[in-house]
């Protein structure tokens, strides 16, 4: 069965409130935590959420000055985090000291135009770790 995206109505802002309803207490918890994170000093990430007519849903851009470090899409069972990198980045990915599977996938993805996408499905709080790391080398990348 194919995943059903969520956060479709423009008139409904995904605030904290909507987030828990459509998310349920564990996933949101999950969310918010990793929202905690990436928005602390340590990492200094922003996120704005734009409901976006082509796709007909709300995003969260997330990112560290005027750069983007990430899309976040709300789905129903879990959230998306999206990163995009560029064929020179292939190397950078395979040394991170991530899971297996994530690497294979992005060793294995095809490119959107110049940009190769690194997705991440996430439903516990045991991948949040990663995708922290993927995030710092992110911010570094030129």
């Amino acid at each position: 069965m194919e995943a059903k995206m969520l956060l479709r109505n423009p008139d409904v802002f995904p605030s904290d409130k909507v987030l828990n309803r459509v998310l349920g207490d564990n996933l949101y918890n999950v969310l918010e935590s990793f929202l905690g994170t990436i928005t602390s000093e340590e990492y200094g990430l922003s996120i704005e959420w734009r409901f976006y007519n082509d796709g007909k849903t709300w995003l969260g851009k997330v990112t560290h000055k005027k750069k983007t470090i990430f899309w976040l899409s709300v789905w129903e069972g879990f959230f998306k985090v999206s990163f995009y990198f560029t064929e020179k980045h292939r190397e950078a990915i395979a040394a991170l000291d991530i899971s297996e599977a994530i690497r294979q996938e992005f060793a294995l993805a095809k490119p959107a135009g110049k940009l190769i996408p690194l997705l991440i499905d996430v439903d516990n709080s045991n991948q949040l770790q990663d995708i922290w790391t993927i995030v710092r080398l992110k911010k570094r990348l030129k």
